[in-house]
Formats: structure tokens, C-alpha cells, sequence
């Protein structure tokens, strides 16, 4: 899947809500229709525990996410046995758990991974941002 790209969950967010802080350039480069776009079931998973906690806020609500996938292109990439065993071989760089898994992904199947976070880029994973 070397043309393809899964964004982290804010780079998700920040995409579908049209957030400033994207760069164009990665803006640009998502809405190629020549780039396979993937979200990772581990960030709707965290998208649906953190908008019900209250510590997130989407436009709209959390039942219109499917639809902003849809209508961007995105297809949605479960989390499967291989992901799981790669997390438990991961060091320790970065302890979050949905980050974790989505660097475990992006490994798995050799895609670029979208995300403003620092600590991905101390993982075997190509960082765009």
C-alpha cells in the first residue's frame, strides 16, 4: 500500500472540520484522489470516547462521522491480530494507546501516516507532516 496514508486522529478531525492549523500542502495532498486515504477504527473509537467524556468537540455530532468519511474518500481500517502483535513489540517512545496502534498500521502496511505528533517520528514509520 505504498500509496496509501492513514491520519492520526487529530489530522482526521482537523482535515474534516477545515482546521487552520492543517498546512495546505497536507490539506492538498489528502484530497489527491490518486492517494488511498485510511482512518483507523482504533481513532472513530477514541473520536466516540472522547466526544462522550466531553474532552472532545466535532462539528456536528459524533452520528455524522460515517458520512464525513464517506464523502471524503476515507476508508476505514480495522484493527486485526498482526496490529496487536506489532504494538507489543513496539519500545515504549510514545504510550498512548490509539497512537500506538495506528504506528502499529502504518508498519503493518507500509503506509505514510499523517500527524503532527512528534513521537511518531521516533517509530520505523514515514511521518507526513
Amino acid at each position: 500500500m505504498s500509496n496509501s496514508i492513514i491520519l492520526d486522529t487529530h489530522a482526521f478531525i482537523w482535515f474534516v472540520d477545515g482546521n487552520k492549523e492543517m498546512p495546505v500542502h497536507i490539506r492538498k495532498m489528502i484530497e489527491k484522489s490518486s492517494i488511498e486515504k485510511f482512518i483507523s477504527i482504533a481513532s472513530l473509537w477514541e473520536i466516540a470516547i472522547k466526544t462522550s467524556l466531553g474532552k472532545l468537540n466535532i462539528k456536528g455530532d459524533f452520528s455524522k462521522v460515517n458520512h464525513l468519511i464517506d464523502v471524503n474518500g476515507f476508508k476505514i481500517l480495522p484493527v486485526n491480530f498482526n496490529d496487536t502483535f506489532v504494538v507489543s513489540e513496539l519500545p515504549f517512545f510514545h504510550r498512548d494507546p490509539f497512537d500506538r496502534i495506528l504506528i502499529a498500521q502504518a508498519i503493518n502496511y507500509q503506509m505514510g501516516i499523517v500527524t503532527k505528533d512528534a513521537n511518531f517520528k521516533l517509530y520505523q514509520v514515514k511521518v507526513i507532516w
